[in-house]
């Protein structure tokens, strides 16, 4: 097997770079960063932070494929009397519970829902309109997207159905994602890979192999001189918070009336912030003709209402949007398949979250991941076979 080159640490390049080296590939993997990551590096202390709300679902196929190297690590279990503190924004208060026709959506398969409507009016004859809505808002923990209702029924109530499951599918790597990420780059260096940081590639490598692009899709698109590149993601700000710590406060906020999520990740993990304080992390969708300031505003009032004096118990605050890194959303009438395809011809791929690849959201980065690396090995295969047999 020749040489295969990956553009790109994240996720996804990490996980191409195993998968190829251990069936024998020599790799060398770049990334621009001076550590490995992408969006699932973890900020340096003492507030151990994601971008944004991080979880690892076990109903996908990364789950398996992690445990079985003894990379998935020591999980942060979620207290059962913690998991109960779930508070539900409707109707402008806090509820302890959802709306019953939420539920009720939440335990049908993705399998029942059209991929031609959208989810609002699909649900809605299904439920009613108000608890169609508070579905799609609920949805937005994995959607990143400020209007979820109007993204394909299929594709929304695959996430809804997974992030209501129960138990729960969500997990928390104990330490943050950075921990993961820095046990997937370790195997890759046994395996032999060479890992390259703060090395940019500009020009992708001709004659020395495959090349897997592995970067947020703008990225790929201006690596491979390709402006047709593109997929619609989602647009949201991010708030990070560390509180001084106060009892009764709330695990997780999740916005029925317009999609919004808050998570106290030190509720299941105390080390991701100093002693005596909480660490909280927030993801508002917001249109795109909204602002920074109009997520902002959206967060602060939902803390209003679960966090008592939190301005005043505020001890360290960052605050960001993220844009074309919150993986694809598909509209009615497109399916993960209508995505980018992964192989893009001339021994070039494609990996990451908005790519032709199925699942729920580090599981899209995964798939495709594994599924370049086989595309290719399958290319070098056909490509070497005439040369052996000229050779014998």
């Amino acid at each position: 097997m020749r040489k295969i080159t990956i553009v790109g640490g994240g996720f996804a390049g990490l996980t191409a770079a195993v998968t190829a080296a251990e069936s024998g590939a020599q790799v060398t993997l770049y990334e621009s960063h001076h550590t490995l990551g992408g969006r699932a590096r973890t900020a340096e202390g003492p507030y151990l932070t994601n971008e944004g709300p991080h979880a690892i679902y076990d109903g996908g196929p990364h789950w398996t494929w992690l445990k079985q190297r003894g990379l998935l690590g020591e999980l942060a279990p979620l207290p059962a009397l913690e998991a109960a503190r779930l508070r539900f924004h409707h109707r402008g208060t806090l509820r302890r519970l959802p709306p019953l026709g939420l539920l009720r959506q939440s335990f049908r398969k993705a399998e029942q829902a059209p991929v031609d409507v959208d989810f609002r009016t699909w649900a809605t004859g299904l439920v009613g309109r108000e608890a169609a809505e508070a579905a799609a808002a609920y949805s937005g923990v994995a959607l990143y997207h400020h209007d979820p209702g109007a993204l394909s029924a299929r594709f929304v109530q695959e996430r809804l159905h997974r992030a209501a499951s129960v138990p729960a599918e969500a997990h928390f790597v104990k330490g943050g994602w950075g921990r993961l990420i820095d046990r997937m780059a370790a195997r890759a260096w046994e395996l032999g890979v060479r890992l390259e940081t703060s090395s940019r590639v500009d020009t992708l490598p001709v004659g020395g192999g495959p090349v897997i692009v592995a970067t947020a899709l703008p990225a790929a698109a201006r690596l491979l001189g390709d402006p047709g590149l593109t997929w619609e993601s989602g647009r949201t700000v991010l708030l990070d918070l560390a509180l001084r710590t106060r009892k009764g406060d709330p695990f997780a906020i999740s916005d029925l009336d317009a999609p919004g999520w808050i998570e106290r990740f030190t509720t299941q993990d105390p080390s991701l912030a100093p002693a005596g304080e909480q660490l909280l992390q927030m993801q508002m969708p917001i249109g795109p003709g909204a602002a920074k300031a109009d997520g902002v505003a959206h967060a602060e009032r939902l803390l209003d209402l679960g966090f008592a004096g939190w301005r005043e118990r505020t001890v360290w605050r960052r605050e960001a949007v993220s844009q074309g890194r919150t993986g694809a959303v598909d509209r009615p009438g497109t399916t993960w398949r209508d995505r980018p395809a992964i192989d893009r011809g001339d021994s070039v791929y494609l990996a990451g979250d908005q790519v032709a690849a199925p699942g729920v959201l580090a599981e899209v980065s995964f798939t495709s991941a594994v599924e370049a690396v086989s595309l290719a090995m399958r290319a070098e295969i056909r490509h070497l076979a005439p040369l052996d047999l000229k050779q014998a």
